[in-house]
């Protein structure tokens, strides 16, 4: 959820508005409330806003932005919607750029980038790093270049490695991977607002979610430098998985876990 700025509400209005929001069984009603009066340039703008909360799109795509490692990052109607959880890959990528001896120019990519807010976030304390990302959807990689762009990133559209410059090839300090893990049968149990308003290609990893994590094993030895590290955003319960994923493909695999965020992730170094 976006961070709510610090304002006083208009009680009158935040009362209404809390009431419509828990009525349409938001959990957060209070917090969100909040950021809805704040956002809204007005009571007509304001109504349509509770409007469309009510009827279940995502509080991103009615705000237009996500909070995210204290950065708003644009997102767009059909783009996946950032997680908190998605910190931790930043966390990690930070702690290896910033201790493993990277080059004066590191360069770090962020692959299945989505609205490019891991890029951003790594942008953000790490001015001078060589940022690319990519995304195989049209729509993510204009909203990614909305967010990237202005601050040096670049961002390529295609499938996977397939959409990064051979330039990169051996190189490449940070890979940092959040892919689809949602087993297909599980997509059903989301809840709506993923379900039913995020794009498919974004959630579905295959049947046991993890086929986009053996894709990307496959090739990112010949992407990585000598030091380099992949990253993989993982859930806790398929982390064994994508660990042996990694380690089959001949990396040093460990699980990262972040009970503060509820985030995981599997690091895989080695390959050099």
């Amino acid at each position: 959820m976006p961070a709510a700025a610090e304002s006083l509400p208009d009680l009158p209005a935040f009362a209404g508005v809390v009431f419509a929001l828990r009525k349409a069984g938001c959990v957060f009603a209070e917090e969100e409330a909040q950021l809805l009066l704040n956002e809204s340039g007005g009571a007509a703008e304001l109504a349509r806003y509770v409007e469309r909360r009510s009827a279940g799109v995502p509080l991103e795509y009615v705000l237009g932005w996500a909070g995210f490692a204290g950065l708003r990052i644009a997102v767009d109607p059909g783009v996946f919607v950032p997680r908190r959880r998605t910190e931790l890959l930043v966390a990690e990528a930070d702690r290896i750029l910033t201790f493993s001896g990277a080059p004066l120019r590191p360069l770090a990519v962020d692959l299945c980038c989505g609205t490019g807010a891991v890029g951003a976030a790594l942008l953000a304390t790490h001015p001078g790093l060589e940022l690319h990302a990519a995304d195989i959807d049209p729509a993510a990689v204009n909203c990614a270049r909305r967010n990237l762009e202005h601050l040096g990133g670049r961002v390529h559209e295609g499938d996977l490695f397939q959409a990064l410059p051979l330039s990169l090839l051996g190189r490449i300090e940070v890979l940092a991977v959040n892919a689809p893990y949602v087993p297909t049968d599980a997509i059903r149990t989301m809840p709506p607002e993923a379900r039913l308003h995020e794009p498919r290609i974004s959630l579905d990893g295959g049947a046991d979610g993890l086929d986009v994590h053996r894709r990307v094993a496959a090739s990112a030895g010949r992407w990585l430098s000598p030091a380099g590290h992949v990253l993989i955003e993982t859930s806790e319960q398929q982390a064994a998985g994508t660990a042996s994923i990694l380690s089959a493909a001949g990396f040093a695999a460990r699980i990262v876990r972040s009970e503060e965020l509820d985030g995981t992730a599997v690091v895989g170094a080695g390959r050099g």
